[in-house]
């Protein structure tokens, strides 16, 4: 009996142990590795092509591939990376449908010239292989939109020890629409990587980034980005801030007005992690970017009376779920912020929420 208890864990493990191998072996066979510098996926244009207004005004939402709305916690958020303890996997498809439908009505009914999207999936197993940025910029027919690939895995395997329920393939990445044409968009792959064999199943960041002429006469720049999570330390980010930091530097010397929006994974400069929920923070700390990133008179847009995220270890309560700023503009000396607001949906569609700014161009 103990002989045969024995063999029989053998094949088990055996079995185990090929399974993982053959996952390794597939995820680094198949590891998308995208160049530095690539041309951004033009996949509709607009008419327009020259700013001649110098009031403008850009809205930035992590949609969260319209899988983590009110309902959703996430395996990931609690450790979850050989089991998944209970906790969501993928949302039920109804309230993928649900929360999509939520993005694409902000798309349609939301008053701005820029929309600057993170999370958005386009054939991915955690959204149910919808296409969603067709959803969202089939709201604006007459915008231009681009999109830069920065999570293609063919198979992501966690939980480890629930391959039946694993992740899956992942198809996503930036959105950006505008109701002007760039005359040049481009994918900018950002430095710093996991080791393997994460990085293999990990998202490969990146800067989606639009040059659009203006009637004054300078560039504007705009970039859409989405800077590293669950980085101990924040190591990538590190890395990740300086190549942006050089970037928007140069363009500003060269005369153009620079904006970023970004999920960027840490609180604005000075801005305290936990104003939202003092001494509720279950356990989560986030980081500020340094007060030298930029040089005094850059400008960090945001407002500070309505948190953009929650975390996900529940579904949203908001009394106990922790919630914090970590979406916001960064606006050269060239440009004058006029309005800012967090569109307060309680986080209904997405673990983020829209950030909504007015600027003019001087």
């Amino acid at each position: 009996m103990l002989r045969k208890l024995i063999k029989t864990t053998a094949i088990l493990v055996g079995l185990f142990l090929l399974y993982v191998v053959g996952v390794l072996l597939h995820g680094t066979l198949t590891d998308w590795q995208p160049e530095d510098s690539l041309p951004a996926e033009v996949v509709q244009q607009s008419s327009e092509t020259i700013i001649t207004d110098s009031v403008i005004s850009l809205a930035i939402w992590n949609i969260g591939y319209t899988g983590l709305g009110e309902e959703s916690d996430f395996f990931y958020d609690n450790g979850g990376f050989f089991l998944s303890g209970g906790h969501m996997i993928r949302t039920d498809e109804e309230y993928v449908d649900k929360n999509r439908a939520g993005a694409t009505l902000f798309a349609k009914s939301t008053d701005a010239d820029f929309f600057l999207f993170q999370e958005v999936d386009l054939d991915s197993r955690r959204s149910y292989y919808h296409n969603q940025m067709d959803s969202l910029r089939a709201q604006r027919p007459d915008f231009s939109a681009s999109y830069a690939a920065n999570y293609r895995v063919a198979r992501v395997p966690i939980p480890i020890l629930e391959p039946w329920r694993a992740y899956g393939q992942v198809e996503g990445g930036l959105v950006s629409m505008s109701r002007w044409q760039a005359q040049e968009e481009t994918r900018l792959q950002l430095p710093g990587k996991f080791d393997w064999p994460t990085r293999i199943f990990q998202l490969d960041r990146c800067l989606l980034m639009g040059r659009y002429k203006t009637a004054a006469g300078p560039e504007l720049v705009v970039i859409n980005a989405h800077l590293s999570a669950y980085d101990k330390g924040g190591v990538l980010k590190k890395q990740q801030m300086a190549f942006l930091q050089e970037l928007i530097l140069e363009e500003y010397e060269k005369g153009n007005y620079v904006i970023v929006g970004a999920d960027w994974n840490q609180c604005p400069p000075f801005f305290q992690f936990d104003s939202f929920m003092p001494e509720q923070t279950d356990g989560y700390s986030q980081s500020n970017i340094p007060d030298d990133f930029v040089p005094a008179d850059w400008q960090w847009v945001y407002d500070p009376t309505v948190p953009s995220n929650r975390k996900l270890r529940s579904p949203f309560n908001a009394e106990e779920s922790f919630q914090t700023l970590i979406d916001f503009f960064l606006i050269s000396p060239n440009i004058q912020a006029r309005k800012v607001k967090t569109i307060n949906q309680q986080f209904r569609y997405s673990d983020h929420q829209p950030v909504w700014m007015e600027v003019e161009l001087k």
